[in-house]
C-alpha cells in the first residue's frame, strides 16, 4: 500500500477535518436562511477552505447540501429497545419526529429537498431508515411478534413524519404513537 492510498483511508487528519468545517459552514448558512441561495464558493468562504476543494469532493452545492442533510438527519444513536415492537417503534418515531422538527434539522431536511431535482432513485436518509426499520423488525420476529414489512413502516410512519416536517405541520409522541398504531394494525 501506497502513502497516498494509506492517507486516503484514514479515518481522521486533514479530509476529516475539511469536511467538518464544510459541514459546520453549510450548517451556518442554512440556519442564516441561505438555503435556497447558497453558492460552493459561498460555503468556501465561510469555511476557510479553496472552493477547488469543495468541488473536487463534492462537485456540486445539491450534493454538498444532501450529504450535510443526511448527515444532520440520520444521527448514529441506538435503536429503542423497550421488549415489543410496538414500543420500538413508537419511541423511534418519537425521536425522529422530535429531531426532524428542530428549527435548524428541519432547514436541512428542506434544504435536501431542494436540491433533489427530478425522479430520485435513492435517498441516503431513506437507506438508514430501512435498515433500522428492519433490525427493529427482525427483533420483534425472534420474539414471535406479528410484524409488518419493513416498507409499511416507512410508508405509514417515518414518510407522514417527514411529511409533516417538510410542511410545518405538528409532530409530537403522540402523533408517532397513532402512526405506529396504524401500521401495526396492518400486520
Amino acid at each position: 500500500m501506497t502513502t497516498t492510498t494509506a492517507a486516503r483511508k484514514r479515518p481522521g487528519g486533514r479530509s476529516a477535518r475539511v469536511r467538518d468545517t464544510v459541514y459546520r459552514a453549510v450548517g451556518r448558512l442554512v440556519t442564516e436562511g441561505h438555503r435556497e441561495t447558497m453558492t460552493i464558493p459561498q460555503v468556501a468562504e465561510v469555511a476557510g477552505v479553496n472552493a477547488t476543494s469543495i468541488y473536487r469532493r463534492w462537485g456540486s452545492i445539491d450534493v454538498l447540501l444532501e450529504e450535510v442533510a443526511v448527515a444532520a438527519l440520520t444521527r448514529d444513536e441506538p435503536l429503542p429497545e423497550t421488549g415489543d415492537l410496538a414500543g420500538d417503534l413508537s419511541a423511534w418515531a418519537a425521536i425522529i419526529g422530535d429531531d426532524i422538527s428542530r428549527p435548524h434539522r428541519t432547514s436541512y431536511l428542506r434544504a435536501m429537498v431542494a436540491a433533489r431535482d427530478g425522479l430520485v432513485e435513492a435517498c441516503p436518509c431513506w437507506d438508514i431508515r430501512i435498515a433500522q426499520a428492519g433490525e427493529m423488525i427482525a427483533r420483534a420476529q425472534q420474539r414471535g411478534e406479528p410484524t409488518p414489512q419493513v416498507r409499511q413502516v416507512l410508508d405509514h410512519v417515518i414518510a407522514p413524519l417527514y411529511h409533516h416536517a417538510v410542511f410545518g405541520l405538528p409532530i409530537d409522541a403522540d402523533y408517532a404513537k397513532l402512526l405506529v398504531s396504524d401500521v401495526l394494525s396492518m400486520k
